[in-house]
């Protein structure tokens, strides 16, 4: 395993360099190997590697490029790990969003388009406490998309992304569902929206951070 850690180190401070750029073609693996001083069962273990954290995109017959290195792109393989956790971890996951999902959504109350906003207000006025677990779960998911993509920087975008797992949050709106607390959380969510209307960054994001909190006390409570 050193051997294949020591080849995908030397990739990535290729790419880190400058030397391999994003969607460049790396070159044919015998070359590659000599110039690194690696073998080439190393250096193709270091691809697969590569390939599975989406550094790397390997085209069959085509040749091996480095992908687009978006954040969103690179953060996909959070997004699994988040899905596969524990119930003891939930509480972290939690955690970690509060303190990452109110800055984006203060961010979002001054960048946010009036479009963007008029969506929002659809997004809240279409669903209501006898709303389906799956559309409230794909409602939440749209919510808070939503506002986290109008904040403006991709990396604090991509990272509450991957922390926003659907099945973490089917899990939560069914438990919501069942100690009748669903109408207080799209309370919430409209009350997130009136402030984002009002531009006001403060507000926006005192009560994003009270809304994340309260679903991580519930689940303290339940835990």
């Amino acid at each position: 395993m050193a051997l294949t850690d020591d080849a995908i180190a030397k990739i990535r401070d290729m790419i880190v360099s400058g030397e391999l750029k994003p969607g460049q073609r790396l070159p044919p693996e015998k070359e590659l190997s000599d110039a690194l001083g690696l073998s080439r069962s190393s250096l193709r273990e270091a691809v697969k590697a590569l390939e599975l954290i989406r550094v790397l995109d390997v085209r069959r017959g085509d040749g091996t490029y480095v992908t687009t290195l978006e954040p969103d792109l690179l953060l996909e393989a959070v997004s699994f790990v988040v899905d596969l956790h524990q119930d003891a971890s939930l509480l972290e996951l939690f955690e970690a969003r509060r303190l990452l999902e109110p800055q984006a959504a203060g961010l979002a109350a001054v960048r946010m388009s009036e479009e963007d906003l008029r969506a929002l207000r659809g997004i809240v006025d279409d669903v209501g406490e006898d709303t389906a677990i799956d559309a409230l779960v794909a409602h939440d998911l749209a919510f808070h998309a939503r506002i986290t993509a109008a904040c403006g920087n991709s990396y604090l975008r991509g990272m509450i992304d991957a922390l926003s797992s659907r099945t973490v949050r089917a899990r939560i709106w069914r438990g919501l569902t069942e100690s009748g607390s669903v109408q207080r959380t799209l309370d919430e969510h409209h009350a997130i929206v009136d402030a984002l209307e009002q531009r006001d960054p403060d507000l926006v994001r005192a009560l994003v951070t009270v809304h994340v909190h309260g679903v991580e006390r519930w689940l303290r409570r339940v835990s």
